[in-house]
């Protein structure tokens, strides 16, 4: 599962061969949510409040960046990395 980013303890990854809707999966210490690309919501799974608010903070500044991410894996193409939030 390639790594697409990593801050403040959160790394954000995506699975190839994975289902719809497009998404990506934050994993910070031993919490793990799903997060629906399109509309940043959570799919599922559980992350602390401040660590979720991050993650969504981060995902509406890449949004367009996720997308281009779930369209290489979808292809079996490696994801580019995107920025990690300052």
């Amino acid at each position: 599962m390639p790594e697409i980013s990593r801050f403040f303890g959160i790394v954000i990854k995506m699975y190839y061969e994975d289902h719809l809707p497009p998404h990506f999966h934050a994993e910070y210490g031993d919490h793990e949510a799903i997060i629906n690309i399109n509309t940043l919501a959570l799919i599922a799974g559980y992350l602390p409040h401040r660590a979720l608010g991050l993650v969504a903070e981060w995902a509406s500044l890449h949004q367009e960046e996720l997308i281009k991410c779930w369209q290489k894996i979808s292809s079996f193409q490696s994801p580019d990395k995107i920025n990690p939030l300052e």
